[in-house]
């Protein structure tokens, strides 16, 4: 850290860095900036996220040529489908490049690019590859532009691009391997249905043809998950237990952990709170769906879609057959404790942070990320961050320990 006095020697300080930084253990691309006198940084404040009298400075990013060998084409869980360069290895900020993202058909055209090209490669943020250019100058006579695919490359569906969006999609989404892999990723995540798996698990899992989707998951037995490598009878009891226990989630969970388009965990709580069960929510029309607080068309439409998928419904007759929940119950009422108060929840607490906010939640509460004017409570945890504290004590919220929570709910 340097005390600087003027901006000549801020940028002295920079140059200096940017020079030098190849010779550390560690990648940096910048430095910070900070008013040092305290009573010019009150003054200057904060934003909802961050001190206005701290700024980072970021590097020009480093830039290699290399050769475009070839494009392939990325399925991602949600749909969207990415071109791909693959690239002759070339060694950039410290790591040797092989792929880089062309994020989309518009930046294909724009480029131009054309298979043989000597491209230009920088690291966005100095950690994701990009191509930024081509060499003119070196492009081969004979070279032809390049047109963005027609079908998915994975299922051979025909892709769409909707009016106003850049990229496309494949819209076999209920169907598509990549995106299948996807939702099943999704529906064991801590939020959903929490259970013990990872992503390279579920991939096995698909790949041996052992679950084709999230039904299937539920019906695991612990022979299946002997078959995976590295799974022995206790991992794999583990693994099943754990698929056992996720049987016990609140209805609302369940409906998030679907992975219906445009419905997130705030959304299927209005979803399984005003419909109340799993079958009246199933053959409910988009006139009826938009009745509900805050639910627009677009997420009518994909509700509705979801219905009418014959396989999803076959997928939903199974899962209540393994006796998932499939309706609200009384315990996972919300009770209007907290009448939409917004809270920031930060530090350690004697349970999960994440279960804290569950029920904040329950008790008709908001949780919310970062602290602004508008944060009504910050619960207070044990090693919160002091600036997070500040801030709170500068804007006036009032802070709350644990057990003022737990007074604050009774």
């Amino acid at each position: 850290m340097v005390k600087a006095s003027n901006m000549e020697e801020v940028f002295d300080f920079i140059n200096y860095w940017d020079s030098v930084r190849r010779e550390l253990d560690f990648d940096i691309d910048g430095v910070v900036i900070k008013v040092n006198e305290y009573n010019l940084q009150q003054e200057l404040g904060f934003t909802s996220k961050n001190p206005r009298w701290a700024i980072s400075y970021k590097f020009k990013a480093e830039r290699v040529e290399t050769f475009l060998e070839a494009i392939s084409y990325q399925v991602g869980r949600t749909d969207s489908v990415t071109p791909v360069a693959n690239l002759t290895p070339v060694l950039l900020a410290g790591t040797t490049v092989k792929r880089a993202s062309i994020h989309n058909a518009e930046i294909m055209a724009e480029l131009d690019l054309r298979l043989g090209d000597m491209v230009f490669v920088e690291k966005g943020g100095e950690i994701i590859p990009k191509i930024v250019g081509v060499n003119i100058l070196k492009r081969p006579a004979d070279s032809q532009s390049l047109s963005f695919i027609k079908k998915c490359p994975e299922c051979g569906t025909a892709l769409i691009r909707k009016d106003g969006e850049a990229n496309h999609y494949c819209p076999n989404e209920y169907h598509c391997p990549p995106q299948i892999k996807g939702r099943l990723e999704h529906f064991i995540g801590r939020k959903m249905k929490d259970i013990n798996a990872g992503e390279a698990t579920v991939a096995a899992l698909y790949d041996m043809g052992l679950v084709r989707d999230v039904a299937d998951l539920v019906f695991l037995t612990k022979d299946q998950v002997m078959r995976l490598e590295g799974f022995r009878e206790k991992s794999a009891g583990n693994l099943v237990e754990s698929i056992q226990q996720s049987k016990n989630r609140p209805f609302d969970k369940l409906l998030f952990s679907l992975e219906i388009r445009y419905v997130g965990e705030t959304v299927a709580r209005k979803l399984a709170q005003h419909f109340r069960m799993m079958d009246k929510l199933m053959v409910a029309t988009e006139s009826e769906l938009v009745e509900v607080e805050n639910i627009g068309e677009s997420i009518a439409k994909s509700v509705v879609a979801f219905s009418q998928d014959l396989s999803n419904l076959q997928m939903i007759d199974r899962l209540k057959a393994a006796g998932l929940k499939m309706e609200m119950e009384a315990s996972d009422e919300i009770i209007n404790r907290l009448n939409g108060k917004s809270f920031v929840v930060s530090g350690k607490f004697s349970i999960d942070r994440e279960k804290l906010e569950e029920i904040i939640t329950l008790n008709g509460g908001v949780n919310v990320s970062a602290i602004s004017s508008k944060t009504d409570f910050v619960l207070a945890g044990d090693n919160m961050g002091p600036a997070k504290l500040s801030k709170a004590e500068k804007l006036g919220i009032q802070i709350i320990s644990e057990e003022e929570f737990w007074q604050l709910i009774q």
